[in-house]
């Protein structure tokens, strides 16, 4: 008789699989230098923006010595930010809800859709997302001004669906892709149509993607300066992004009051990164795996 060798329960071989996948610390090293690097140059932010200007020019690395929290109100009411935070929020929200529309128009065609030279179409998106915006800027200026576009919010959103769509697009489409076509086909074995299909089935699968082309279309749209300041010339109209102008003084600048101005304006967009990290995380790498 033999006796077979008594096999290694599975439970037992990988009762301890987190020693085997514990990372190096070298690892939590990078990470740290990587942490510090990037949180590092907001710190000194921070703090520049509690100096005086005195201060501020004799140790610009330095700890605040003497905080001056009324740089924050001075800094607010100088340069009128709540007029900028009211003109951003309406560029913002147009923005966003422009790309979304556009672009998850254009990414269930050329996904779902046998449509004829979408190829090409591919081809045309990853050029023009790729184009500086500067080449237009001539040209459109004078578009804009024989439009009545010019000086005006609805003129300035245009334009970001324009810039920011292409990449949106090409960005849902690859998370679209990723979607089975079986529930398509289940649906409209049913009796759905195409509207039904789209609305019922693919975007619920789809909002995640549709959260992170709204969050990078809204934070572009927030931070973006050169068109904000060439198609915009009322100041009751200038966006957030535009306020550093109010601090110049001559040919000096009260550099306390800008880093104030800068941490008002970074707040928002930092609490609301903050919130949708994870979802935001979860849309792109979805979208990449699906590419």
């Amino acid at each position: 008789m033999t006796v077979a060798a008594p096999s290694i329960p599975r439970n037992v071989r990988s009762s301890h699989p987190s020693r085997s996948r514990a990372p190096h610390p070298a690892f939590y090293l990078v990470l740290i230098v990587l942490f510090a690097f990037a949180l590092g140059p907001i710190v000194i932010f921070v703090f520049d923006s509690l100096k005086s200007q005195s201060q501020l020019a004799a140790d610009p690395l330095g700890l605040p010595l003497h905080p001056q929290w009324h740089n924050f109100s001075d800094a607010w009411s100088q340069a009128a930010m709540g007029a900028g935070f009211v003109n951003s929020a309406v560029i913002v929200v147009g923005t966003m809800v422009g790309v979304c529309v556009i672009a998850g128009s254009g990414a269930y065609a050329m996904s779902r859709l046998d449509l004829p030279g979408s190829g090409g179409v591919m081809a045309y998106l990853l050029v023009s997302s790729s184009l500086p915006i500067q080449l237009f800027l001539v040209p459109l200026f004078f578009l804009w001004t024989r439009l009545g576009l010019y000086d005006t919010l609805f003129g300035l959103i245009i334009i970001y669906w324009a810039i920011f769509s292409p990449f949106a697009t090409l960005l849902l489409r690859s998370f679209m892709i990723s979607i089975p076509h079986d529930y398509d086909d289940a649906a409209r074995i049913d009796g759905a149509g195409e509207w039904a299909v789209l609305f019922r089935i693919v975007l619920p699968i789809a909002w995640p993607g549709f959260l992170t082309v709204a969050l990078v279309s809204a934070l572009s749209a927030y931070n973006e300066f050169l068109l904000a300041v060439t198609f915009i010339q009322t100041n009751g109209k200038m966006p957030i992004s535009t306020t550093f102008f109010a601090f110049q003084q001559g040919f000096t600048q009260n550099y306390a009051l800008i880093s104030a101005a800068g941490v008002i304006m970074l707040a928002p967009m930092v609490i609301l990164f903050l919130l949708l990290q994870r979802r935001f995380v979860d849309g792109i790498t979805a979208a990449g795996l699906g590419g």
